[in-house]
């Protein structure tokens, strides 16, 4: 039903659409720079993916259910913003055994040179390996340092961009050869080959030789988080980062409003409830992904509201987990304490990560599944209840890899979710001395305290069309030579067909991850359109 004039409308400077943690960054600015806000949650509170829960009634655990780590979230958007945030930086980056044999491991360790250096010989029987991995990560230092900065700035032109970076022949096998060539040229093992090539296939879908460079482009966000490339750990959780940008948005004057869900939106700025409830703004910003934003301008102006066809689809699955206390490994010289507390790969030898691309691409779940976990209590104990804590419980979280969407549209979503969490727990299983199954928490009701969401979870709880993260394909983070930059929502990478919608969320240009980047942006376009 298209939205009609047929009662008063509310009046705003800007309505927002979808209160994810974009949208609240995109309140807070336009706030403070005194505009009429309002963000419109279909859900019952704000945050999108950037919340934590407890998923095990009874159980004093409160995990990041969805996002779980922060690397582009900038330091100017926190200061800008005053954002009370305790972002943690990990000793140990990861760990990989070997899947030929779990005995023995890769403990990349950034307080411990030398002991990195030895784990990179014992495993691999290569005693360069570890420097060519070292090398390999400082090459890529300078090209984080140099772009990042202009994440939050108006796009700047491809040829701008490439003349300022430090090292063109790196340019060059980023952004013209598929990530495999450079891997393969860079490193001399299949561990750390599949090691350097996770960072391009997290939530995305490919192999490493994909013509498209969609591995690629993931690839560079994943290195250039902060200028350097870390993930940091959000203390008290990804809840904590939520809450501070929604108490900045109010803060700052914007209203927010929950169950408030959005039916349809037209582009001259009639945004219209189900309740029936009619708002309009000078501007809108949808925090939503662009398909679901296709459908609701559809639905704006046509009135039949189609669904658009995704623009991508996500390729993961997320496994949640409380532990009574952490498993034992089968690599005895590293300390599960040491090995969890970074990111532990499973199964990702860079052969093993094509296989299962081959696998999905074939209809299969891959078997094994890549994946990768880290322990967040480890880091930060807050998120566990004193007695949890006294107890020695901590919490698991992983993440498959190469597990499309697609895989699910000829099958049954619960199994579907079922055939994933076995999958899940039998490639842990291949690398522990025991099975995962016995280190498991028990809630109160007896059930283990175990969880997946899948890209069907995502769409149905967050809206996410197929499970996408990063709510379509990622685009490079600077405009090509011929692209139009001529408004301001060109400029700052968020611009829809209609100018008085813009785009704020992880689908604008220099979208993705917990980042906020999306939502200043727009914030800035939109107050160049609005004026002061």
């Amino acid at each position: 039903m298209s939205v009609t004039a047929a009662r008063p409308s509310s009046e705003y400077d800007v309505v927002i659409v979808g209160g994810g943690h974009n949208a609240l960054v995109a309140a807070a600015y336009l706030g403070r720079a005194g505009k009429s806000v309002v963000v419109l949650e279909r859900n019952d509170r704000v945050g999108g993916a950037a919340v934590s829960e407890e998923p095990w009634p009874g159980v004093a655990a409160r995990l990041s259910r969805y996002s779980y780590l922060v690397s582009l979230l900038p330091q100017q958007i926190i200061d800008d913003l005053d954002l009370r945030l305790d972002l943690r930086r990990r000793r140990y980056a990861s760990y990989t055994p070997d899947p030929a044999d779990p005995s023995r491991g890769i403990l990349i360790d950034h307080a411990d040179a030398l002991a990195t250096a030895e784990s990179f010989r014992r495993t691999t029987g290569d005693a360069s390996e570890a420097e060519r991995f070292a090398a390999f990560s400082d090459r890529m230092l300078p090209l984080a340092a140099a772009l990042f900065p202009t994440m939050t700035s108006p796009l700047r032109r491809e040829d701008a961009v490439r003349a300022e970076m430090p090292d063109p022949s790196l340019w060059h096998a980023l952004t013209a050869r598929p990530l495999g060539e450079l891997l393969r040229e860079s490193l001399g093992s299949d561990l750390t080959r599949g090691i350097a090539l996770t960072d391009g296939l997290i939530g995305t879908f490919a192999s490493a030789d994909d013509p498209s460079l969609r591995q690629n482009r993931c690839f560079l966000y994943h290195v250039i988080g902060g200028g350097t490339g870390d993930w940091d750990v959000p203390v008290g959780g990804m809840g904590q980062v939520s809450g501070a940008l929604e108490h900045a948005a109010r803060t700052a004057g914007a209203h927010l409003r929950t169950q408030a869900e959005v039916t349809a939106v037209t582009p001259d700025g009639a945004v219209a409830l189900a309740t029936g409830e009619e708002l309009r703004g000078r501007l809108v910003l949808s925090g939503v992904g662009p398909a679901v934003l296709r459908r609701l301008l559809d639905a704006g102006t046509t009135g039949s509201g189609t669904i658009a066809q995704p623009l991508a689809e996500g390729a993961q699955v997320k496994v949640n987990m409380l532990l009574s206390r952490l498993p034992r490994l089968r690599d005895e010289s590293v300390a599960p304490e040491a090995a969890f507390a970074g990111t532990f790969h499973i199964n990702e030898a860079y052969s093993q990560l094509e296989a299962a691309h081959a696998a999905a691409l074939a209809g299969r779940v891959p078997d094994p599944l890549p994946a990768e976990i880290y322990c967040h209590s480890l880091t930060d104990p807050s998120i566990l209840g004193e007695e949890l804590q006294r107890s020695g419980a901590q919490t698991l979280t992983l993440f498959g890899l190469q597990v499309p969407h697609r895989l699910l549209e000829s099958g049954d979503g619960d199994a579907h979710r079922e055939a994933l969490l076995s999958a899940a727990q039998r490639s842990l299983d291949s690398v522990l001395a025991e099975p995962i199954a016995d280190c498991l928490f028990e809630a109160p009701d007896g059930t283990p305290c175990i969880e997946a969401r899948t890209t069907a979870d995502l769409e149905a709880s967050l809206g996410m069309t197929a499970g996408d993260i990063f709510h379509g394909p990622l685009a490079w983070p600077w405009a090509d030579a011929d692209e139009p930059l001529e408004t301001p929502a060109q400029r700052w990478g968020v611009a829809t067909e209609d100018e008085r919608v813009l785009l704020c969320g992880s689908g604008a240009r220099r979208g993705g991850a917990v980042s906020g980047i999306g939502g200043h942006n727009a914030a800035m376009a939109a107050l160049e359109l609005l004026g002061s």
